[in-house]
């Protein structure tokens, strides 16, 4: 019996440009593959290949997670400051 077919959305955003794109993968596909379908790397070539923070609708998720259909697969930034370092400082003021 043949392997169904999923649809899965990946998103990657900056301050002023972003990207969604819709991919059609097999049902046993990982976030990695879904990644790599949707050439967002190729688009974005500031994107680290390595050690990348990724999650499904808001959640971190390795990148081994198989997929259900439906996901939205989100590739995150680094942080630029530490949430809790720029909260003691507002703090302190």
């Amino acid at each position: 019996m043949s392997e169904g077919i999923i649809a899965v959305e990946v998103a990657y955003a900056l301050p002023k440009r972003q990207k969604l794109v819709v991919v059609q993968l097999p049902e046993s596909a990982t976030v990695s593959a879904a990644i790599d379908a949707s050439n967002v790397l190729k688009d974005f070539p500031d994107i680290p290949k390595q050690g990348l923070t990724v999650g499904i609708f808001g959640h971190v998720c390795s990148m081994t997670h198989v997929l259900k259909s439906g996901d939205r697969v989100e590739i995150y930034r680094p942080l630029v400051y530490d949430p809790k370092e720029a909260r003691r400082q507002r703090a302190a003021k």
